[in-house]
This record gives structure tokens, C-alpha cells and sequence, in this order.
């Protein structure tokens, strides 16, 4: 058989037919985001690269059974993790369930194939020691004149605010001047399934906040973002990563930690000051909420009493 990666990518037409319709209702109706787009689309470039070098992609999806799914978990057990292979899946199983129920197939293939154990991982996380050590990283290099004024202050305040604030790197380069309470120091933050949250963003962020507006931004509108290279332009995730490792390593800290942890170190150091386990999954938007009405039985000011008496940087 030839190796899937080899093969080209499914063509123009088969992309139209199969992958735009899925894609549309993934993206308007169930409001995945762009992240898990993407990631279900690589699944199925996959998926039909291997049908093809299998043999089986001129019979059609129709005529899958749960032995050719599972020859396939069986092969690409040796091209992914498990935790990407089980990811792969879980799109493929919900492209077969959006074309079972239109007509287009008569089964889902990937239902009850057997996939690897996933080894539990607990979060990484910084303690607070060492998120201090990472968070001074910044002002460390611009007093001894290794970084300029904006690229420090631009810095220092990308990771204030994701760990002061909980932030996802998403909806910190995201982040405009616009959604942001410069009174209450809350940011209304757009999450995951555009549900919308409130995130204070805590004492020390917004005073950096503070200072990052009046002396570097360029346009402080509500449309501006926040967050933005040296051209003015909006700070891509990518750039977010980079710099956080460059901060890591002078902080003496592990490489592979990324913004994400940022985020783990913010829930976690909030549990362990008594901060109430239903408040933080709020303010960490993993609690279901409506879009246009949110935190309807916590007010702000209580959000805030709680985050201001836990959070170590509030």
C-alpha cells in the first residue's frame, strides 16, 4: 500500500461534494471554531489519502464497514499520538453522522471501532514563584538594554494577560480595546462556540494595560486591538508562542510549556487560594452559557470579590 502522506490532496470536486457541506454546518451551525476546522479537515485529507492508497475510495463512503475504519486506526496508529489519532476520529465520526442523517450513507463507519487508551495527563502548571520569575522576564531584558521599550512592555503585557486573565491565545490576539471595562478592569471575551464570557483581568494587568495604551498604542479605538507587532498590526498566535519561549528560557523553565499552561497555572494557583470550582469553570468559560445573557445568577462585582481575594496577581 502507498504511504497516505504521499498521495496528493483530495481534489476540487470531492472537497465541494463532501468536505463544503459539512464545513458549513460545523462552522454556522455548531459554531466550532476555526482551530477545530481545521483540525477535522486534516482527518479527512487524511482519511481519503488512505482510501485511496487502500483502494477503496472508488467504492464510495457507502460501502465502509467497521473492519476498513478499523484498519485505518490500526495504520495511522503509526503516523499519530494517540491523542491525535483519537481527535482524527472524533471528526470522522461526526462527517459520517452529518451525511447518515441527510441520506447520503447508510452507516458510520467509525462508530464502536476500538482506539488506543488515552494515558490521563494532569495539567502542567507554573508555581507561583516561578510564573513571577516568567512574568519579570520582560522588565529584566529592558533594564539591561537587550530588548527596546515596546517589545518589553508588548510582551509583559501578552503574558499578564493570559495568565492574570485565564485567557485562551485565541481570544487573547482577538482582544480589542472595545471589549475591555477600563473601569472595572473585566475584558467580555468571545470563547470557544462564540460564547461569550467575562474575564477580570486582575490589578497587575491592568496597570500594565494601563501604561502599554498611553505610551505605545497607536490606536486605542474600541475596533484596535490590543495586542500588535512592531507594524501596528494585529499579534498573530504564532508570535505569541515564540515569544513566550523566549521568556521561558530566560526564566530557566521547560521549552515545551505553552500559552495554554499560561492558562492551567491562572485555574489552578485560583483553586488552590479557596476560590469556589464552579466560579473559576465560569471564569474559564467551560460551563455552557447563553451568548447574549451571561453569568446569570453571579453578578460581576461578585466575579470580581472572588478573583480579587484568590488570584495571587488581582
Amino acid at each position: 500500500m502507498s504511504k497516505p502522506a504521499l498521495l496528493p490532496p483530495p481534489p476540487e470536486p470531492v472537497l465541494t461534494r463532501w468536505w463544503a457541506p459539512f464545513a458549513d454546518f460545523l462552522e454556522k451551525e455548531r459554531r466550532y471554531s476555526a482551530y477545530t476546522l481545521r483540525n477535522y479537515r486534516q482527518a479527512f485529507d487524511d482519511f481519503y489519502r488512505w482510501l485511496r492508497a487502500a483502494g477503496l475510495w472508488d467504492a464510495g463512503f457507502d460501502q465502509l464497514g467497521t473492519r476498513n475504519t478499523r484498519d485505518f486506526v490500526i495504520e495511522a496508529q503509526n503516523r499519530f499520538d494517540r491523542r491525535t489519532l483519537h481527535n482524527h476520529v472524533s471528526g470522522l465520526r461526526a462527517f459520517f453522522k452529518f451525511w447518515l442523517l441527510r441520506g447520503q450513507v447508510a452507516r458510520n463507519p467509525f462508530l464502536g471501532v476500538p482506539l488506543p487508551k488515552l494515558v490521563k495527563r494532569l495539567p502542567q502548571f507554573l508555581t507561583e514563584t516561578q510564573m513571577t520569575l516568567l512574568l519579570t522576564g520582560p522588565q529584566r531584558l529592558l533594564e539591561n538594554q537587550s530588548l527596546d521599550a515596546f517589545t518589553a512592555w508588548r510582551d509583559r503585557l501578552t503574558m499578564e494577560l493570559l495568565y492574570g486573565g485565564g485567557l485562551r491565545v485565541s481570544e487573547l490576539v482577538a482582544l480589542d480595546y472595545g471589549q475591555i471595562d477600563f473601569s472595572s478592569g473585566v475584558a467580555r471575551v468571545l470563547g470557544k462556540g462564540k460564547k461569550e464570557r467575562l474575564c477580570p483581568l486582575g490589578r497587575v494587568a491592568m496597570a500594565v494595560l494601563g501604561k502599554w495604551r498611553t505610551d505605545f498604542a497607536r490606536d486605542s479605538g474600541a475596533a484596535a486591538p490590543v495586542l500588535v507587532n512592531a507594524n501596528h498590526e494585529r499579534l498573530p498566535v504564532r508570535q505569541v508562542q515564540l515569544l513566550l519561549k523566549r521568556y521561558l528560557a530566560l526564566a530557566d523553565l521547560p521549552l515545551e510549556l505553552t500559552p495554554h499552561k499560561l492558562r492551567h497555572s491562572y485555574a489552578t494557583h485560583l483553586l488552590n487560594a479557596g476560590a469556589d470550582l464552579r466560579l473559576v469553570q465560569e471564569l474559564l468559560g467551560h460551563v455552557s452559557l447563553n451568548t447574549t445573557q451571561v453569568y446569570t445568577h453571579v453578578s460581576v462585582a461578585r466575579l470580581r470579590d472572588i478573583y480579587a481575594k484568590a488570584h495571587p496577581r488581582a
